[in-house]
């Protein structure tokens, strides 16, 4: 039984499941430095417009439904405060008040698991667009439900976007795996302690200790990603005016 709780210390040492955001955060603000200086970006469903500070060199603008507050429902898991009120379009996703390819890029972060038809906001989003204009997306691959009762898709997989960008007129440049198997793993392991407080010390141990082995076997870039992993990180381009 010691050993098993040394192990638990060990477990709660280990970083695995905690890079999600961060590799996320990292890979938005490296794509977002990238971009030439003048160009008009749209942040679709910008939220509290935590990317404005990586794209200085763009004419930002930002778009939200702002129907949110941070309570949701109160199901399931809710920011708690949720402040909008900066937002500079307020619309639906999908019916942006702004001419056809009026935009060089639409970075769109974390928001299509939100929208009732992601497809009909891919087309917008399209339309927006100049053509040779970029589009930065990223989403869950798996996700709990969250900012309930405006989650409809626990997440997408790379095949939703090899199937769809192309037919809506857009090549894909890059297309990026966040995390893996392992990584997911300990993500999950970690959410466990956290939503059941009163765990009996000895199972928690058990929970760490598993945490510890997950840790173990991570290797990032691995083919587990395949199987499953945090979420994609997608850059497009608009080629054709699509379907």
């Amino acid at each position: 039984m010691i050993n098993i709780f040394k192990l638990a210390l060990r477990g709660f040492v280990t970083n695995v499941g905690t890079r999600n955001d961060a590799e996320r955060e990292e890979w938005v603000k490296s794509t977002l430095a990238r971009l030439p200086a003048g160009i008009r970006l749209l942040d679709a469903g910008a939220g509290q417009q935590r990317y404005r500070r990586y794209c200085p060199q763009a004419v930002y603008v930002s778009q939200d439904f702002c129907q949110y507050t941070g309570g949701g429902d109160h199901q399931a898991l809710q920011t708690g405060t949720w402040d909008t009120r900066a937002i500079d379009i307020i619309s639906d996703i999908a019916a942006i008040p702004q001419p056809d390819g009026s935009f060089d890029v639409v970075l769109c972060t974390e928001v299509i698991e939100h929208v009732p038809d992601p497809l009909a906001a891919l087309r917008e989003f399209r339309r927006l667009l100049r053509p040779g204009g970029e589009l930065i997306i990223t989403a869950p691959f798996c996700s709990v439900t969250h900012m309930a009762p405006y989650h409809f898709y626990s997440g997408f997989n790379r095949y939703f976007y090899e199937h769809h960008l192309p037919a809506l007129g857009f090549t894909i440049k890059e297309l990026v795996a966040n995390g893996n198997y392992a990584e997911y793993m300990g993500q999950e392991l970690r959410r466990l302690l956290t939503q059941y407080e009163r765990m009996p010390f000895y199972v928690r141990a058990c929970v760490g200790a598993l945490l510890h082995f997950v840790g173990s076997c991570k290797s990032p870039g691995s083919r587990d990603s395949a199987l499953v992993c945090y979420g994609y990180h997608v850059r497009a381009v608009k080629t054709i005016s699509g379907d």
